[in-house]
C-alpha cells in the first residue's frame, strides 16, 4: 500500500469511527428520554388540556346607576345617629345636648318649659343619658332614669317628636333587671370597714346590721369575724339604679354562727328566720340605737349629779344628741312627757308583763303620744340631755313587772315561729341559699381555683 493509500485508509478509519460514535450517544440519549417520559406517564397520568373542555359564555347588561344619581340617592336619604353620655359634675342642659349631638334650640327650650320634660334636669352626675337625632342634630328622642330613693320606684322619663315635628314628654315606671348577688368578707376593723372593701353598698350593710343586731352586738366585732351575704340589685339598660333586700346572710361572730333568709310567708308578710324555720327576730333588741357605747352599766354606781352611790336602774347609751331612738319591741305608747330626774321620757307597754323605758331625749318623735302604736325598731324620739343629765345619752330601762331588769343579760325570746304549712316551701328557698353559702365559703373557693388551674 502506498503511504498514501495508507494515510488516506487511516484517515477515512477515523472518519467511520467518529461517525459510529456520535450515531450511538445520539440514539442512546434518545432512549434515555424516552425511558423517562413512559415511566412519568405510568406514574402520573395527565390532566386532560383545559383547551380542550367546553366553554360556555354568559353575557347580561347591569343597569348602575351613574355616579351623581348615587351621590344623590346618598344625599336623599335621612340618618339617624344614637348617642348616650353619662351625667357629668356642673353640666348644663346645653352642654350635654351638645355632647349627644344635639343641635336643636326647639327641644332645648321645650325641656326647660315643659313639666314633664323638665324633671331630666334632676338626672343626678354618673347617670346616662340616651338621644336620637337626625344628620341635622334634630332631636328625634331622648330618655333618662330618675331614681329619688331606694324606697321610691324608678321613672323613665322620654322626650320624643313625632312625625309632624311636635315635641312631647312622657313619664313611666321603668322596667329593671332583678340580678342576685353574693358577697364574702372578713372583719378587720369595723363593719361598714369591711363592706366598704367588698363593695357592699350601704344600704345593704345597714340591713346585716338590722338582721342580727337581735344576736350580734356590732359594738363588739372581732378582728376574724366573718359574714357572708346574698342581696338583690336592680339594673336598666346594664346601669345599676338601686339595691333591693338582703335574701340571705350568715355572720360568724367569736366562732359562733348565725344564719338567715329572708321568706315572704302567704298574705304578703315576710320576716327573716334561721334555717330551721324559727324566726331570727327577738320579742325585743339588744339595743335602742343602732351604734353606740354603754356608758354606763345596770349596777351601783356614784350618781353624777349627787355624788351618792345609788343603783342604776338602767343601761346608759352615749350618743350624739339627735341621734334617733327605737323602740325595742312592739307595743303601746303607755306614757310620754317630762318626768323629774328623767327628763323627756317615754313608757312603752308590751305584751304580757314587759315594759320598757326611755329618757334624756332632746324631743320626741312625731305622731308619738298615749295610746299610740309602735313597731319593733320604730324612731320614738332622740337623743338629748334632759333631765338629770351630765351629757347626752340615752337612759334605757327594761322592766318585768315595773321591776327594772339588766336589758343586756335578761334572757328574750324570739318570736313566733312559721306555721307548719309554710315549712315546705321554706325549705326550698333555705336549701337555695345553703347552696349559695357552701360557693362563698374559703374552703369552697379554693377548690374552684384548683380546678380552674388544671
Amino acid at each position: 500500500m502506498r503511504p498514501t493509500d495508507k494515510f488516506t485508509h487511516l484517515a477515512s478509519g477515523s472518519k467511520l469511527f467518529g461517525t459510529t460514535r456520535t450515531s450511538r450517544i445520539v440514539s442512546f440519549s434518545a432512549l434515555f428520554f424516552a425511558v423517562c417520559a413512559f415511566g412519568a406517564v405510568g406514574v402520573a397520568p395527565l390532566a386532560p388540556d383545559a383547551a380542550d373542555l367546553p366553554v360556555k359564555k354568559i353575557t347580561q347588561e347591569l343597569n348602575l346607576p351613574k355616579i351623581d344619581e348615587q351621590i344623590a340617592a346618598l344625599e336623599a336619604s335621612e340618618q339617624h345617629f344614637i348617642r348616650e353620655e353619662k351625667v357629668l359634675r356642673g353640666d348644663t342642659l346645653g352642654s350635654l345636648m351638645l355632647r349627644l349631638g344635639i343641635d336643636d334650640n326647639e327641644a332645648n327650650n321645650f325641656i326647660k318649659s315643659d313639666a314633664t320634660a323638665h324633671n331630666l334636669l334632676q338626672v343626678k352626675a354618673g347617670k346616662s343619658v340616651r338621644a336620637q337625632t337626625n344628620d341635622e342634630g334634630e332631636l328625634e328622642w331622648l330618655q333618662a332614669s330618675l331614681q329619688e330613693g331606694s324606697d321610691k320606684p324608678t321613672r323613665t322619663i322620654t322626650v320624643s317628636r313625632d312625625s309632624s315635628g311636635k315635641l312631647s314628654a312622657a313619664e313611666t315606671s321603668a322596667k329593671l333587671e332583678r340580678r342576685v348577688e353574693m358577697r364574702a368578707a372578713d372583719i378587720r376593723s369595723s363593719l361598714f370597714a369591711a363592706t366598704d372593701e367588698a363593695q357592699i353598698p350601704d344600704n345593704i350593710a345597714n340591713q346585716i346590721v338590722s338582721m342580727f343586731e337581735t344576736n350580734v352586738d356590732f359594738r363588739y366585732l372581732q378582728r376574724g369575724d366573718h359574714f357572708n351575704v346574698v342581696y338583690e340589685t336592680f339594673w336598666q339598660n346594664g346601669e345599676f339604679v338601686k339595691t333591693g333586700r338582703v335574701l340571705a346572710g350568715e355572720f360568724s361572730n367569736v366562732g359562733k354562727l348565725f344564719q338567715s333568709v329572708w321568706f315572704d310567708e302567704t298574705g304578703g308578710n315576710g320576716g327573716y328566720y334561721n334555717f330551721d324555720g324559727t324566726s331570727l327576730k327577738k320579742a325585743f333588741l339588744k339595743s335602742p340605737l343602732e351604734f353606740t357605747r354603754v356608758s354606763s352599766g345596770f349596777s351601783m354606781r356614784l350618781h353624777p349629779i349627787s355624788g351618792l352611790w345609788k343603783r342604776h336602774t338602767g343601761v346608759d347609751f352615749a350618743a350624739v344628741t339627735g341621734t334617733p331612738i327605737r323602740a325595742t319591741s312592739d307595743g303601746v305608747i303607755e306614757s310620754v312627757g317630762p318626768h323629774g330626774g328623767y327628763g323627756n321620757l317615754v313608757v312603752v307597754k308590751h305584751w304580757s308583763n314587759y315594759s320598757t323605758a326611755y329618757a334624756h331625749m332632746s324631743r320626741f318623735a312625731a305622731g308619738i303620744h298615749k295610746g299610740s302604736k309602735v313597731s319593733q325598731g320604730e324612731v320614738i324620739g332622740y337623743v338629748g340631755t334632759t333631765g338629770w343629765s351630765t351629757g347626752p345619752h340615752l337612759h334605757y330601762e327594761f322592766r318585768v313587772n315595773n321591776e327594772p331588769r339588766d336589758p343586756l343579760s335578761v334572757s328574750i325570746p324570739n318570736a313566733a315561729p312559721l306555721a307548719a304549712n309554710e315549712l315546705s316551701r321554706f325549705k326550698n328557698v333555705a336549701s337555695d341559699m345553703t347552696h349559695r353559702f357552701t360557693l362563698l365559703r374559703p374552703e369552697r373557693q379554693a377548690e374552684v381555683m384548683k380546678l380552674a388551674a388544671k
